[in-house]
C-alpha cells in the first residue's frame, strides 16, 4: 500500500507536469525517495535482527536511519511551495503536496515502529518511549536545520565542521534563534501527539479485532 500510495502521488506529478507544461513540483519526487530511505533501513535492520546480524552492522544500520529519519516528517513544510499559480488551479496543488507530505509521514512513523520492534529487544517500553520522544524534539530540530539553514543528512559527510559550528552556536544562544525553539518545540509535538494517536489507535482496534 506505501508502493501504491506513492505511485499515485507520482501519477499527479505527472498529471500536473502536463496539464501546467512546467517541472516546479518535480523535487517532491526527491523529498520522497529520502522519506523512503528510513522505511527501507528499518525493515532492513528488523530482518538482519533476526537473522542474528553481528550487532556492530546492526549499530550502523540505527545510525543511518537515525540520520535519515528527518527526512519522513521534513516532506510536511513542502506546504511552504503552495501559492496561487497562473498554470494550475491552487486546488490541486494542495492535493499534491498533501498527498507527498502524508506519504512522507506515513513511511516515518512506519520506520519508527519497526525500530521500536527492534529496540524491544534491548530495552523496556518506558525507555523506549522516551527515546521516541527524544527522537521527534531531535526531529523538530533536524526539520529546522533543512528548511530554513538549508542542511540536509549528507552534510554530516560533506560539511560536518559547519554543521556541528552551527548546531552548536544555535543551541548555547536559544534567545538569539526563537525560529529554532519555535519550529522545534511545536513540530515535534505536532510528531509527538500525531504517533501517540496513530499507534492508540492502531492498538485499540487490535484488540478489538481479537476480542470479537
Amino acid at each position: 500500500m506505501l508502493a501504491i500510495s506513492s505511485a499515485v502521488c507520482l501519477m499527479l506529478l505527472y498529471f500536473r507536469i502536463q496539464w501546467s507544461g512546467t517541472l516546479f513540483y518535480v523535487f517532491l519526487v526527491w523529498n520522497l525517495f529520502l522519506a523512503w530511505i528510513p522505511f527501507i533501513i528499518s525493515h532492513l535492520l528488523v530482518k538482519f535482527q533476526r537473522k542474528k546480524i553481528h550487532n556492530i552492522y546492526l549499530i550502523s544500520f540505527f545510525m543511518i536511519w537515525l540520520l535519515f529519519f528527518p527526512n519522513s516528517p521534513y516532506i510536511l513544510t513542502d506546504l511552504f511551495h503552495l501559492k496561487i499559480r497562473n498554470d494550475i488551479p491552487l486546488w490541486f496543488d494542495l492535493i499534491l503536496i498533501l498527498s507527498f507530505a502524508w506519504n512522507g509521514l506515513v513511511l516515518g512513523f512506519a520506520s519508527l515502529m519497526n525500530i521500536q520492534l527492534f529496540l524491544n529487544t534491548y530495552f523496556s517500553k518506558i525507555k523506549i518511549a522516551f527515546f521516541v520522544i527524544l527522537l521527534f524534539v531531535l526531529c523538530g530540530f533536524g526539520v529546522y536545520l533543512g528548511r530554513y539553514p538549508r542542511f540536509n543528512s549528507w552534510d554530516v559527510v560533506t560539511s560536518p565542521f559547519t554543521l556541528m559550528t552551527d548546531i552548536f552556536y544555535m543551541i548555547s544562544h536559544p534567545l538569539k534563534h526563537t525560529r529554532m525553539v519555535g519550529v522545534t518545540f511545536f513540530f515535534s509535538l505536532f510528531l509527538i501527539v500525531s504517533y501517540s494517536t496513530l499507534t492508540t489507535l492502531i492498538h485499540h482496534y487490535k484488540n478489538d479485532l481479537k476480542n470479537e
